[in-house]
């Protein structure tokens, strides 16, 4: 047991989180004559590391996920989602969701082609709520920072939520919901064309360029925040109102993510820094949940697809699951940290 948990803290640590990494820019910054303890030098130290970690971790993790992906195109999805039931299309639902790597204003055109397909609406949200929740990088991404205790809640909360919240929508029987023009579009099926090894590696490819040049930005902007979290603003300050002696922490964090925009490579470093800060954890995912489901940009785009008392219930949903997420996490956090 010992030696394998000395293999798993070698895989945690310097494969997933890379140290290695962090040990090599600062000896390279030493040898520039940086003092990496101070806040100039532990800024750029951060910024450095953590954008070479985030963006390598990011090719890797959508090369391998696309190249999954390439098995469930949308027609493929409708099809294996149609053969489904109940709560069981439900869990069929937000599992192929955590295979699509792709951020929620992503995720709604495939919703619409979901719902357009005639797939039963609940159905079609389960998805919808587990595509930028939870997908496999967060998984990796998550266990990289906080270990893989917290990933494997984060990500079995995050299809708990899914699946409880297309089945409720499912429930209320909100179809009169969905804007006429969605419903109203006849379905085209699509044959699918068997890809080979090289065209899914191609598509593999692709995505991870596509993706790259997406949210390379946002990692920056991220990364960047991060950087000035972890070196210029006191501890004292950030335990204060978003540590436990704040009992609103989990509110005011997903109140802050759900007017940003950006998927999860962009809030890890965010997240991370204040983690290092004095955080509660519940906190810190409550923020990067907000972010990436309930960002302003993607509930525009869905108000194009739905009207205002359906949206509202998936804003509701996501929102009171965030807040259960977080409460949970803070609750456990000295169980699994």
């Amino acid at each position: 047991m010992e030696d394998f948990n000395m293999v798993w803290d070698f895989f945690q640590n310097e494969i997933l989180g890379m140290h290695w990494l962090n040990r090599l820019v600062e000896s390279g910054l030493h040898a520039c004559g940086l003092d990496t303890t101070s806040k100039i030098g532990g800024t750029i130290q951060f910024f450095i590391y953590d954008t070479i970690k985030i963006m390598v971790l990011l090719g890797v993790l959508i090369w391998m996920i696309s190249y999954i992906q390439s098995y469930f195109p949308p027609e493929r999805s409708k099809k294996i989602l149609g053969r489904f039931q109940g709560t069981g299309a439900n869990i069929i639902a937000a599992l192929l969701g955590t295979v699509t790597p792709f951020c929620s204003c992503s995720s709604i055109p495939l919703f619409i082609g979901f719902t357009n397909a005639g797939l039963s609406l609940g159905v079609t949200f389960s998805f919808l709520i587990s595509s930028p929740m939870v997908d496999l990088a967060s998984l990796l991404l998550l266990m990289s920072i906080f270990g893989w205790k917290v990933a494997v809640v984060y990500v079995l909360l995050g299809l708990i939520i899914a699946v409880a919240g297309g089945t409720l929508i499912e429930k209320l029987e909100l179809e009169q919901y969905v804007e006429e023009y969605i419903r109203n579009v006849p379905a085209f099926h699509a044959a699918q064309k068997e890809l080979r090894v090289k065209e899914r590696l191609e598509f593999a490819w692709d995505q991870v360029r596509g993706t790259v040049k997406k949210v390379t930005p946002y990692i920056l902007v991220g990364v960047g925040i991060g950087a000035v979290i972890h070196n210029w603003i006191p501890e004292s300050f950030i335990v204060k109102v978003l540590g436990e002696e704040n009992p609103i922490g989990v509110v005011l964090a997903t109140l802050v993510g759900i007017p940003m925009y950006a998927d999860i490579f962009g809030t890890i470093p965010v997240a991370e820094a204040l983690l290092g800060k004095g955080a509660e954890l519940g906190v810190v995912l409550a923020f990067m949940m907000a972010v990436t489901t309930l960002s302003l940009p993607s509930m525009i785009m869905l108000r194009k697809a739905v009207k205002p008392k359906l949206l509202f219930v998936f804003i509701s949903i996501c929102f009171f699951g965030i807040m259960f997420v977080g409460y949970f996490f803070n609750a456990i956090q000295y169980l699994i940290v």
